[in-house]
Protein backbone atom coordinates (compact mmCIF):
# COMPACT_ATOMS: atom_id res chain seq x y z
CA UNK A 1 0.00 0.00 0.00
CA UNK A 2 1.18 3.62 -0.32
CA UNK A 3 1.95 5.51 2.09
CA UNK A 4 -1.19 7.35 2.31
CA UNK A 5 -3.22 4.68 0.94
CA UNK A 6 -7.11 5.68 2.53
CA UNK A 7 -7.50 1.86 3.87
CA UNK A 8 -4.42 2.79 6.56
CA UNK A 9 -7.10 5.28 7.83
CA UNK A 10 -9.06 4.52 10.81
CA UNK A 11 -12.16 6.02 9.16
CA UNK A 12 -11.93 3.62 6.60
CA UNK A 13 -13.60 0.95 8.30
CA UNK A 14 -16.32 3.07 9.25
CA UNK A 15 -16.98 4.58 5.44
CA UNK A 16 -14.55 2.33 2.97
CA UNK A 17 -15.71 -1.49 3.04
CA UNK A 18 -17.97 -2.50 0.59
CA UNK A 19 -20.44 -4.00 3.39
CA UNK A 20 -23.68 -3.39 4.72
CA UNK A 21 -22.74 -1.50 7.45
CA UNK A 22 -20.34 0.82 5.56
CA UNK A 23 -23.36 1.45 3.24
CA UNK A 24 -25.15 2.56 6.19
CA UNK A 25 -22.22 5.25 7.22
CA UNK A 26 -21.97 6.75 3.68
CA UNK A 27 -25.83 6.97 2.86
CA UNK A 28 -25.90 9.21 6.36
CA UNK A 29 -22.96 10.90 5.61
CA UNK A 30 -24.84 11.83 2.09
CA UNK A 31 -27.93 12.42 4.52
CA UNK A 32 -25.77 15.81 5.60
CA UNK A 33 -24.66 16.72 2.07
CA UNK A 34 -21.69 14.84 1.77
CA UNK A 35 -20.61 13.51 -1.20
CA UNK A 36 -17.79 10.80 -2.01
CA UNK A 37 -15.58 13.88 -2.47
CA UNK A 38 -15.85 14.86 0.74
CA UNK A 39 -15.73 11.51 3.16
CA UNK A 40 -14.24 8.84 1.00
CA UNK A 41 -10.45 8.75 1.47
CA UNK A 42 -10.04 11.90 3.33
CA UNK A 43 -8.43 11.34 7.20
CA UNK A 44 -11.83 12.56 9.23
CA UNK A 45 -10.78 15.08 11.90
CA UNK A 46 -12.82 15.18 14.94
CA UNK A 47 -13.33 18.42 16.73
CA UNK A 48 -14.27 17.77 20.35
CA UNK A 49 -15.71 21.55 21.44
CA UNK A 50 -16.24 22.47 25.23
CA UNK A 51 -18.07 25.56 24.08
CA UNK A 52 -21.16 26.56 26.02
CA UNK A 53 -23.07 29.37 27.08
CA UNK A 54 -22.45 28.40 30.77
CA UNK A 55 -18.32 29.14 30.25
CA UNK A 56 -17.55 32.31 29.52
CA UNK A 57 -13.91 31.05 29.27
CA UNK A 58 -14.56 29.14 25.71
CA UNK A 59 -17.62 31.66 24.74
CA UNK A 60 -15.36 32.71 21.60
CA UNK A 61 -14.94 28.88 20.46
CA UNK A 62 -18.08 29.51 17.95
CA UNK A 63 -15.25 31.44 15.88
CA UNK A 64 -12.78 29.12 16.67
CA UNK A 65 -14.31 26.17 15.63
CA UNK A 66 -14.77 27.56 12.28
CA UNK A 67 -11.13 28.25 11.77
CA UNK A 68 -10.07 24.85 12.69
CA UNK A 69 -12.85 23.65 10.18
CA UNK A 70 -11.17 25.91 7.40
CA UNK A 71 -7.51 24.63 8.28
CA UNK A 72 -8.97 20.64 7.79
CA UNK A 73 -10.65 21.62 4.81
CA UNK A 74 -7.16 23.23 3.18
CA UNK A 75 -5.40 20.77 4.26
CA UNK A 76 -7.78 18.05 2.44
CA UNK A 77 -9.33 16.35 5.81
CA UNK A 78 -13.19 16.30 6.91
CA UNK A 79 -13.94 18.34 10.05
CA UNK A 80 -16.47 17.04 12.10
CA UNK A 81 -17.31 19.25 15.14
CA UNK A 82 -18.12 17.27 18.39
CA UNK A 83 -19.42 18.84 21.52
CA UNK A 84 -18.35 17.64 24.63
CA UNK A 85 -19.23 18.47 28.23
CA UNK A 86 -17.63 22.21 28.84
CA UNK A 87 -16.65 21.73 32.83
CA UNK A 88 -16.76 25.67 33.29
CA UNK A 89 -14.82 26.95 36.41
CA UNK A 90 -17.10 29.63 37.61
CA UNK A 91 -20.65 28.04 37.64
CA UNK A 92 -20.08 24.49 37.93
CA UNK A 93 -21.15 22.93 41.14
CA UNK A 94 -19.99 21.84 43.63
CA UNK A 95 -16.96 21.89 41.73
CA UNK A 96 -15.28 21.37 38.53
CA UNK A 97 -13.11 19.22 39.22
CA UNK A 98 -15.87 16.79 40.46
CA UNK A 99 -16.60 16.79 36.47
CA UNK A 100 -12.36 16.35 35.33
CA UNK A 101 -12.31 12.57 35.09
CA UNK A 102 -16.23 12.89 33.58
CA UNK A 103 -14.92 14.69 30.50
CA UNK A 104 -11.78 12.64 30.22
CA UNK A 105 -13.95 9.74 29.93
CA UNK A 106 -16.43 11.00 27.34
CA UNK A 107 -13.46 12.55 25.53
CA UNK A 108 -11.93 9.06 25.53
CA UNK A 109 -14.94 7.19 24.23
CA UNK A 110 -16.27 9.74 21.49
CA UNK A 111 -13.07 9.66 20.06
CA UNK A 112 -12.96 5.89 20.21
CA UNK A 113 -15.80 5.16 19.40
CA UNK A 114 -16.42 7.42 15.91
CA UNK A 115 -14.54 7.28 12.99
CA UNK A 116 -12.04 10.10 14.19
CA UNK A 117 -8.64 9.90 12.48
CA UNK A 118 -7.04 12.70 14.88
CA UNK A 119 -8.71 14.54 17.51
CA UNK A 120 -8.57 18.58 17.65
CA UNK A 121 -9.18 19.31 21.93
CA UNK A 122 -10.66 22.71 22.44
CA UNK A 123 -10.47 23.52 26.04
CA UNK A 124 -8.43 26.29 28.26
CA UNK A 125 -10.72 26.79 31.37
CA UNK A 126 -8.92 25.25 34.25
CA UNK A 127 -10.08 21.40 34.31
CA UNK A 128 -11.00 20.75 30.60
CA UNK A 129 -7.42 20.93 29.22
CA UNK A 130 -5.99 18.18 31.72
CA UNK A 131 -9.26 16.18 31.23
CA UNK A 132 -9.17 16.18 27.41
CA UNK A 133 -5.41 15.40 27.24
CA UNK A 134 -6.33 12.37 29.46
CA UNK A 135 -8.98 11.13 27.60
CA UNK A 136 -6.86 11.57 24.48
CA UNK A 137 -4.28 9.48 26.07
CA UNK A 138 -6.13 7.01 26.97
CA UNK A 139 -8.35 6.68 23.43
CA UNK A 140 -4.52 6.34 21.66
CA UNK A 141 -5.59 8.62 18.23
CA UNK A 142 -3.41 11.44 17.26
CA UNK A 143 -4.58 14.90 19.00
CA UNK A 144 -3.92 18.66 19.10
CA UNK A 145 -5.17 20.69 21.87
CA UNK A 146 -6.24 24.38 20.98
CA UNK A 147 -6.20 26.55 23.98
CA UNK A 148 -9.35 29.31 24.62
CA UNK A 149 -6.13 31.58 25.30
CA UNK A 150 -6.41 34.86 28.06
CA UNK A 151 -8.76 37.33 28.36
CA UNK A 152 -7.00 40.62 28.09
CA UNK A 153 -6.47 43.01 31.28
CA UNK A 154 -8.67 43.91 33.48
CA UNK A 155 -9.03 47.76 34.81
CA UNK A 156 -10.87 49.46 37.34
CA UNK A 157 -10.06 53.25 38.00
CA UNK A 158 -6.51 52.89 36.04
CA UNK A 159 -5.71 50.27 37.66
CA UNK A 160 -4.56 47.24 35.96
CA UNK A 161 -6.74 43.91 37.74
CA UNK A 162 -6.38 40.52 37.37
CA UNK A 163 -9.11 37.69 37.32
CA UNK A 164 -8.93 36.08 40.54
CA UNK A 165 -5.78 37.37 42.00
CA UNK A 166 -7.56 40.93 42.64
CA UNK A 167 -11.08 39.43 43.42
CA UNK A 168 -9.36 37.81 46.74
CA UNK A 169 -7.41 41.04 47.65
CA UNK A 170 -10.11 43.53 46.95
CA UNK A 171 -12.68 41.27 48.44
CA UNK A 172 -10.46 41.38 51.78
CA UNK A 173 -11.00 45.28 51.63
CA UNK A 174 -14.66 44.80 50.86
CA UNK A 175 -14.59 42.69 54.12
CA UNK A 176 -12.74 45.26 56.63
CA UNK A 177 -14.95 47.69 55.69
CA UNK A 178 -12.06 49.96 53.14
CA UNK A 179 -13.83 49.48 49.98
CA UNK A 180 -17.29 50.87 49.46
CA UNK A 181 -20.51 49.13 47.44
CA UNK A 182 -19.88 51.47 44.50
CA UNK A 183 -16.55 50.26 44.57
CA UNK A 184 -17.14 47.01 44.45
CA UNK A 185 -18.87 47.15 41.63
CA UNK A 186 -16.95 48.74 39.62
CA UNK A 187 -14.70 46.01 39.85
CA UNK A 188 -17.06 44.04 38.83
CA UNK A 189 -17.48 45.31 36.08
CA UNK A 190 -14.16 45.81 34.86
CA UNK A 191 -12.61 42.81 35.80
CA UNK A 192 -13.70 40.46 33.18
CA UNK A 193 -13.61 42.31 30.16
CA UNK A 194 -13.62 39.91 27.14
CA UNK A 195 -13.88 35.97 26.40
CA UNK A 196 -10.79 33.71 27.39
CA UNK A 197 -9.78 32.37 30.59
CA UNK A 198 -8.40 34.12 33.58
CA UNK A 199 -5.32 36.33 32.24
CA UNK A 200 -3.44 35.50 35.67
CA UNK A 201 -0.98 32.65 35.71
CA UNK A 202 -3.90 30.42 37.56
CA UNK A 203 -5.00 26.79 36.66
CA UNK A 204 -6.00 27.73 33.16
CA UNK A 205 -2.81 29.80 32.22
CA UNK A 206 -0.87 27.16 33.99
CA UNK A 207 -2.11 23.59 32.26
CA UNK A 208 -2.51 25.07 28.33
CA UNK A 209 1.36 25.97 28.69
CA UNK A 210 1.93 22.33 30.13
CA UNK A 211 -0.35 21.17 27.17
CA UNK A 212 2.68 23.34 24.90
CA UNK A 213 5.40 21.92 26.35
CA UNK A 214 4.35 18.35 26.63
CA UNK A 215 3.97 18.90 22.92
CA UNK A 216 0.46 18.44 22.39
CA UNK A 217 -0.10 22.27 20.41
CA UNK A 218 1.36 24.61 18.10
CA UNK A 219 3.99 26.64 18.99
CA UNK A 220 3.50 29.70 21.09
CA UNK A 221 -0.36 28.69 21.12
CA UNK A 222 -0.75 28.71 24.93
CA UNK A 223 0.26 32.18 25.35
CA UNK A 224 -1.90 34.20 22.70
CA UNK A 225 -4.72 35.93 23.91
CA UNK A 226 -8.61 34.73 22.79
CA UNK A 227 -9.14 37.95 21.48
CA UNK A 228 -6.39 38.30 19.53
CA UNK A 229 -5.95 37.34 15.56
CA UNK A 230 -2.97 34.82 16.03
CA UNK A 231 -5.51 32.80 18.00
CA UNK A 232 -7.75 32.35 15.18
CA UNK A 233 -4.52 31.95 13.04
CA UNK A 234 -3.05 29.28 15.36
CA UNK A 235 -6.76 27.33 15.39
CA UNK A 236 -6.36 27.17 11.41
CA UNK A 237 -3.04 25.93 11.38
CA UNK A 238 -4.01 23.28 13.79
CA UNK A 239 -6.81 21.83 11.38
CA UNK A 240 -4.12 21.74 8.98
CA UNK A 241 -1.52 20.01 11.32
CA UNK A 242 -4.02 17.27 12.69
CA UNK A 243 -4.81 16.39 8.48
CA UNK A 244 -1.07 15.64 8.59
CA UNK A 245 -1.01 13.85 11.98
CA UNK A 246 -4.18 11.84 11.06
CA UNK A 247 -1.60 9.95 8.66
CA UNK A 248 1.87 10.26 9.86
CA UNK A 249 1.01 10.64 13.85
CA UNK A 250 2.29 11.13 16.48
CA UNK A 251 0.32 9.54 18.97
CA UNK A 252 -0.43 10.84 22.56
CA UNK A 253 1.96 7.75 23.71
CA UNK A 254 4.74 9.24 21.54
CA UNK A 255 4.48 13.11 23.46
CA UNK A 256 3.14 11.79 26.82
CA UNK A 257 6.55 10.40 28.14
CA UNK A 258 8.34 10.40 31.35
CA UNK A 259 11.22 13.20 29.79
CA UNK A 260 8.18 15.19 28.44
CA UNK A 261 6.52 15.08 32.07
CA UNK A 262 10.11 15.91 33.46
CA UNK A 263 9.86 19.35 31.19
CA UNK A 264 6.37 20.40 32.27
CA UNK A 265 7.66 20.52 35.34
CA UNK A 266 10.40 22.34 35.48
CA UNK A 267 8.41 24.94 33.19
CA UNK A 268 5.90 24.75 35.91
CA UNK A 269 7.73 25.70 38.50
CA UNK A 270 9.64 28.08 36.49
CA UNK A 271 6.40 30.24 35.43
CA UNK A 272 5.00 29.75 39.39
CA UNK A 273 2.35 28.16 37.76
CA UNK A 274 -0.62 26.82 39.88
CA UNK A 275 -0.33 24.29 42.73
CA UNK A 276 -3.47 22.54 40.39
CA UNK A 277 -0.95 21.47 37.94
CA UNK A 278 0.36 19.03 40.18
CA UNK A 279 -2.41 17.08 40.60
CA UNK A 280 -3.12 17.06 36.88
CA UNK A 281 0.23 16.46 35.32
CA UNK A 282 0.27 12.79 38.08
CA UNK A 283 -3.20 11.91 36.70
CA UNK A 284 -2.41 13.22 32.70
CA UNK A 285 1.22 10.59 33.65
CA UNK A 286 -1.46 8.05 35.12
CA UNK A 287 -2.93 7.55 31.87
CA UNK A 288 0.51 7.07 29.86
CA UNK A 289 1.67 4.79 32.16
CA UNK A 290 4.34 7.02 33.26
CA UNK A 291 5.57 7.05 36.70
CA UNK A 292 5.35 10.21 38.43
CA UNK A 293 5.03 11.38 42.48
CA UNK A 294 5.31 14.19 44.40
CA UNK A 295 8.81 13.60 45.25
CA UNK A 296 9.78 14.21 41.35
CA UNK A 297 7.65 18.13 41.87
CA UNK A 298 9.72 18.20 45.26
CA UNK A 299 13.40 17.61 43.46
CA UNK A 300 12.77 19.44 40.11
CA UNK A 301 11.40 22.43 42.07
CA UNK A 302 14.35 22.46 43.92
CA UNK A 303 17.11 22.92 41.04
CA UNK A 304 14.49 24.84 38.82
CA UNK A 305 14.77 29.10 39.11
CA UNK A 306 11.27 31.27 39.01
CA UNK A 307 11.68 33.01 36.08
CA UNK A 308 8.81 34.48 35.01
CA UNK A 309 7.28 37.63 37.39
CA UNK A 310 3.99 36.23 37.05
CA UNK A 311 0.46 36.97 39.39
CA UNK A 312 0.11 35.67 41.79
CA UNK A 313 3.46 34.89 42.70
CA UNK A 314 4.51 38.32 40.82
CA UNK A 315 2.93 41.43 39.09
CA UNK A 316 2.11 41.17 35.40
CA UNK A 317 -0.27 39.19 33.48
CA UNK A 318 -0.89 36.88 30.83
CA UNK A 319 -0.87 39.33 27.93
CA UNK A 320 2.59 40.80 28.95
CA UNK A 321 4.05 37.88 28.79
CA UNK A 322 2.92 37.05 25.50
CA UNK A 323 4.15 40.41 24.12
CA UNK A 324 7.29 39.60 26.14
CA UNK A 325 7.75 36.18 23.94
CA UNK A 326 5.50 33.60 25.86
CA UNK A 327 5.95 30.53 26.33
CA UNK A 328 8.66 29.88 23.35
CA UNK A 329 10.53 32.43 24.84
CA UNK A 330 10.72 30.40 28.73
CA UNK A 331 11.53 27.60 26.66
CA UNK A 332 14.01 29.03 24.95
CA UNK A 333 16.06 30.29 28.09
CA UNK A 334 15.74 27.07 29.66
CA UNK A 335 17.23 25.18 26.84
CA UNK A 336 20.21 24.16 28.99
CA UNK A 337 17.73 22.23 31.94
CA UNK A 338 15.19 20.79 29.34
CA UNK A 339 15.04 17.93 27.17
CA UNK A 340 14.61 19.83 24.28
CA UNK A 341 15.17 17.31 21.91
CA UNK A 342 11.32 15.82 22.32
CA UNK A 343 8.81 15.82 19.92
CA UNK A 344 5.55 17.97 19.17
CA UNK A 345 2.57 17.65 17.29
CA UNK A 346 4.17 19.81 14.59
CA UNK A 347 6.84 17.29 13.70
CA UNK A 348 9.82 19.33 14.84
CA UNK A 349 11.25 18.92 18.36
CA UNK A 350 11.05 21.42 20.94
CA UNK A 351 14.54 22.78 20.51
CA UNK A 352 13.60 23.49 16.16
CA UNK A 353 10.16 24.92 17.66
CA UNK A 354 12.41 27.59 20.02
CA UNK A 355 15.08 28.58 17.59
CA UNK A 356 14.57 31.41 16.87
CA UNK A 357 12.58 32.90 19.93
CA UNK A 358 13.19 35.59 22.34
CA UNK A 359 12.56 37.61 25.00
CA UNK A 360 11.37 41.25 24.51
CA UNK A 361 11.18 42.20 28.46
CA UNK A 362 13.42 40.97 31.13
CA UNK A 363 11.27 42.62 33.42
CA UNK A 364 8.78 39.95 33.09
CA UNK A 365 11.00 36.79 31.88
CA UNK A 366 14.17 36.70 33.60
CA UNK A 367 17.14 34.37 32.83
CA UNK A 368 18.01 31.08 34.43
CA UNK A 369 21.22 33.07 36.30
CA UNK A 370 19.45 36.39 37.13
CA UNK A 371 16.24 34.78 38.31
CA UNK A 372 13.26 35.64 40.78
CA UNK A 373 13.83 33.16 43.05
CA UNK A 374 16.25 30.31 43.30
CA UNK A 375 14.16 27.28 43.08
CA UNK A 376 10.65 27.09 41.63
CA UNK A 377 7.79 28.29 43.17
CA UNK A 378 5.92 25.28 44.93
CA UNK A 379 7.23 23.03 47.83
CA UNK A 380 5.83 19.45 48.69
CA UNK A 381 5.45 19.40 52.32
CA UNK A 382 5.61 15.77 54.00
CA UNK A 383 5.33 15.32 58.12
CA UNK A 384 2.90 13.86 60.38
CA UNK A 385 0.15 15.65 59.37
CA UNK A 386 0.45 14.69 55.35
CA UNK A 387 2.43 11.54 55.59
CA UNK A 388 1.36 10.85 51.89
CA UNK A 389 2.14 14.69 50.81
CA UNK A 390 0.80 18.26 50.54
CA UNK A 391 1.72 21.42 48.61
CA UNK A 392 2.48 24.93 49.40
CA UNK A 393 3.02 27.45 46.76
CA UNK A 394 5.75 29.43 49.08
CA UNK A 395 6.19 31.93 46.32
CA UNK A 396 2.86 33.35 46.79
CA UNK A 397 3.04 33.44 50.85
CA UNK A 398 3.99 35.68 53.28
CA UNK A 399 7.74 34.72 53.96
CA UNK A 400 7.59 35.29 57.31
CA UNK A 401 5.08 32.67 58.02
CA UNK A 402 6.80 30.05 55.90
CA UNK A 403 7.96 28.92 59.65
CA UNK A 404 5.52 29.47 62.06
CA UNK A 405 4.04 27.11 65.07
CA UNK A 406 0.56 28.23 66.43
CA UNK A 407 -2.74 26.86 67.88
CA UNK A 408 -5.12 25.39 65.52
CA UNK A 409 -8.90 26.35 64.98
CA UNK A 410 -10.56 23.85 63.22
CA UNK A 411 -13.31 24.25 60.72
CA UNK A 412 -15.34 20.36 59.99
CA UNK A 413 -16.47 21.11 56.83
CA UNK A 414 -16.82 24.83 54.47
CA UNK A 415 -20.64 25.67 55.94
CA UNK A 416 -18.90 25.31 59.21
CA UNK A 417 -16.08 27.76 58.17
CA UNK A 418 -18.74 29.62 56.26
CA UNK A 419 -20.98 30.48 59.22
CA UNK A 420 -18.24 30.94 61.87
CA UNK A 421 -15.00 32.70 60.06
CA UNK A 422 -16.68 35.76 60.72
CA UNK A 423 -17.88 35.31 64.39
CA UNK A 424 -16.41 38.29 66.51
CA UNK A 425 -16.26 35.21 69.36
CA UNK A 426 -13.70 33.11 67.08
CA UNK A 427 -11.14 32.15 69.54
CA UNK A 428 -8.04 33.36 66.86
CA UNK A 429 -5.40 35.55 66.30
CA UNK A 430 -2.55 36.30 63.55
CA UNK A 431 -0.88 33.69 64.75
CA UNK A 432 -3.53 30.65 65.06
CA UNK A 433 -3.76 27.94 62.32
CA UNK A 434 -6.95 27.61 60.19
CA UNK A 435 -7.88 23.81 59.45
CA UNK A 436 -10.14 22.75 56.87
CA UNK A 437 -11.19 18.96 56.59
CA UNK A 438 -13.79 16.73 54.82
CA UNK A 439 -12.69 19.26 51.85
CA UNK A 440 -11.18 16.60 49.91
CA UNK A 441 -11.73 14.12 47.12
CA UNK A 442 -14.14 12.16 48.95
CA UNK A 443 -14.78 14.54 51.85
CA UNK A 444 -16.27 17.52 49.62
CA UNK A 445 -16.96 15.80 47.55
CA UNK A 446 -14.42 16.43 44.23
CA UNK A 447 -11.78 18.83 46.17
CA UNK A 448 -13.18 22.30 45.78
CA UNK A 449 -11.18 25.51 45.90
CA UNK A 450 -11.68 26.14 49.33
CA UNK A 451 -8.17 25.92 50.88
CA UNK A 452 -7.74 29.82 50.87
CA UNK A 453 -9.55 29.91 53.60
CA UNK A 454 -10.53 33.35 54.18
CA UNK A 455 -9.46 35.69 57.33
CA UNK A 456 -11.26 36.21 59.98
CA UNK A 457 -12.91 39.63 59.62
CA UNK A 458 -11.93 40.57 62.97
CA UNK A 459 -8.28 39.75 61.94
CA UNK A 460 -8.71 41.98 58.27
CA UNK A 461 -9.87 44.95 60.66
CA UNK A 462 -6.47 44.44 62.51
CA UNK A 463 -5.27 45.16 59.14
CA UNK A 464 -4.12 40.95 59.37
CA UNK A 465 -3.94 39.53 55.39
CA UNK A 466 -2.07 36.24 55.45
CA UNK A 467 -2.16 33.35 57.77
CA UNK A 468 -1.08 29.81 58.01
CA UNK A 469 -3.78 27.80 56.71
CA UNK A 470 -4.34 23.87 55.90
CA UNK A 471 -6.83 21.86 54.41
CA UNK A 472 -7.22 18.86 52.14
CA UNK A 473 -8.90 21.36 49.27
CA UNK A 474 -7.25 22.54 46.67
CA UNK A 475 -7.34 26.83 46.02
CA UNK A 476 -7.34 28.66 42.84
CA UNK A 477 -4.77 28.72 40.93
CA UNK A 478 -5.33 32.47 41.11
CA UNK A 479 -5.19 32.28 44.64
CA UNK A 480 -2.10 33.47 46.99
CA UNK A 481 -1.10 33.41 50.68
CA UNK A 482 -0.06 30.73 53.43
CA UNK A 483 -2.21 27.93 52.26
CA UNK A 484 -1.55 24.24 52.96
CA UNK A 485 -3.17 22.39 50.32
CA UNK A 486 -3.77 18.91 48.93
CA UNK A 487 -2.88 17.01 52.41
CA UNK A 488 -3.40 13.99 51.60
CA UNK A 489 -4.40 11.04 52.95
CA UNK A 490 -7.50 13.47 53.73
CA UNK A 491 -9.62 13.32 56.66
CA UNK A 492 -12.29 11.55 55.13
CA UNK A 493 -10.15 8.92 54.22
CA UNK A 494 -8.84 8.42 57.79
CA UNK A 495 -5.58 10.86 57.41
CA UNK A 496 -4.59 13.04 60.29
CA UNK A 497 -6.48 15.97 59.18
CA UNK A 498 -9.43 14.05 61.37
CA UNK A 499 -7.66 14.34 64.32
CA UNK A 500 -6.38 18.05 64.75
CA UNK A 501 -8.29 19.31 67.64
CA UNK A 502 -8.59 23.26 68.32
CA UNK A 503 -5.16 24.70 70.49
CA UNK A 504 -3.37 21.79 68.99
CA UNK A 505 -0.14 23.26 67.78
CA UNK A 506 0.88 22.95 64.23
CA UNK A 507 4.22 24.07 62.88
CA UNK A 508 4.76 24.55 59.41
CA UNK A 509 8.95 24.56 57.80
CA UNK A 510 8.87 25.01 54.36
CA UNK A 511 12.72 24.52 54.31
CA UNK A 512 12.55 21.73 55.91
CA UNK A 513 9.54 20.87 54.07
CA UNK A 514 7.40 19.83 57.13
CA UNK A 515 3.67 19.95 58.26
CA UNK A 516 3.33 18.55 61.73
CA UNK A 517 0.98 18.60 64.08
CA UNK A 518 2.56 18.30 67.39
CA UNK A 519 0.90 15.37 69.65
CA UNK A 520 2.12 11.76 69.35
CA UNK A 521 1.42 9.32 66.58
CA UNK A 522 -0.57 7.01 68.88
CA UNK A 523 -3.04 10.10 70.17
CA UNK A 524 -3.62 10.73 66.17
CA UNK A 525 -4.36 6.89 65.83
CA UNK A 526 -6.48 6.84 68.80
CA UNK A 527 -8.71 10.50 67.30
CA UNK A 528 -8.83 8.96 64.07
CA UNK A 529 -9.97 5.86 65.25
CA UNK A 530 -12.67 8.17 67.99
CA UNK A 531 -13.42 10.53 65.50
CA UNK A 532 -16.76 10.80 64.09
CA UNK A 533 -17.49 9.26 60.36
CA UNK A 534 -19.61 11.70 57.92
CA UNK A 535 -22.81 10.03 56.72
CA UNK A 536 -22.25 9.32 52.59
CA UNK A 537 -25.78 11.03 51.09
CA UNK A 538 -24.92 10.00 47.41
CA UNK A 539 -26.42 6.88 46.49
CA UNK A 540 -26.54 6.95 43.39
CA UNK A 541 -25.18 8.59 39.64
CA UNK A 542 -22.26 10.12 38.81
CA UNK A 543 -20.79 11.38 42.47
CA UNK A 544 -21.53 7.76 43.90
CA UNK A 545 -18.65 6.03 40.59
CA UNK A 546 -16.85 9.10 41.77
CA UNK A 547 -16.84 8.17 45.44
CA UNK A 548 -16.11 5.21 44.81
CA UNK A 549 -13.31 4.86 42.50
CA UNK A 550 -11.73 8.21 42.72
CA UNK A 551 -7.55 8.27 44.14
CA UNK A 552 -6.57 10.63 46.89
CA UNK A 553 -4.61 13.90 45.52
CA UNK A 554 -0.91 12.80 45.68
CA UNK A 555 -1.99 10.13 43.18
CA UNK A 556 -4.01 12.70 40.85
CA UNK A 557 -7.62 11.97 41.72
CA UNK A 558 -8.16 9.85 38.67
CA UNK A 559 -10.73 6.74 38.91
CA UNK A 560 -8.53 3.64 39.62
CA UNK A 561 -10.35 2.00 36.66
CA UNK A 562 -8.80 4.58 34.07
CA UNK A 563 -4.84 4.49 35.17
CA UNK A 564 -2.67 3.04 32.92
CA UNK A 565 -1.67 2.38 29.61
CA UNK A 566 -3.42 -0.45 28.88
CA UNK A 567 -5.02 -0.57 25.25
CA UNK A 568 -8.71 -0.82 25.33
CA UNK A 569 -9.71 -2.73 21.85
CA UNK A 570 -10.95 -0.89 18.54
CA UNK A 571 -14.97 -0.71 18.50
CA UNK A 572 -16.32 -4.09 16.05
CA UNK A 573 -18.10 -2.71 12.98
CA UNK A 574 -20.39 -4.89 12.01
Amino acid sequence: MSERDPATLRSYRWYGPDSLRAFGHRSRARQSGLGDGDFHGKPVVGILNTWTDLNSCHLHFKSTVESIKRGVLQGGGLPMEIPVMSCGETLTKPTSMLYRNFLAMEAEEMIRANPIDCAVLLGGCDKSTPALIMGAISAGVPAIYVPSGPMIKGNWRGQVLGSGSDVWGYWDERRAGNLSEEEWKEIEGGIARSPGHCMTMGTASTMTAMAEVLGFSIPGASSVPAMDSNHLRLAAEAGRQAVNNAWEGPKPSDLATRKAFENAIAVDMAIGGSTNAIVHLLAMAGRAGVKLSLSDFDEISRKTPLIADLRPSGKFLMEDFYFAGGLPAVLKRMESILHMDLPTVNGKTLAENVINSQVHKDEVIRTIDDPIAADGGTTVLGGNLAPNGAVIKHSAADPSLLNHSGPAVVFNDYKELSERIDDPELPVTKDSVLVLRNAGPIGAPGMPEWGMLPIPKKLLKEGVRDMVRISDARMSGTSYGTCVLHVAPESAAGGPLAAVQDGDMITLDVESRTINLEISDEEIKKRIEDSDKRKDPYARGYTRLYLDHVTQADKGCDFDFLEGEDETPEPQIY
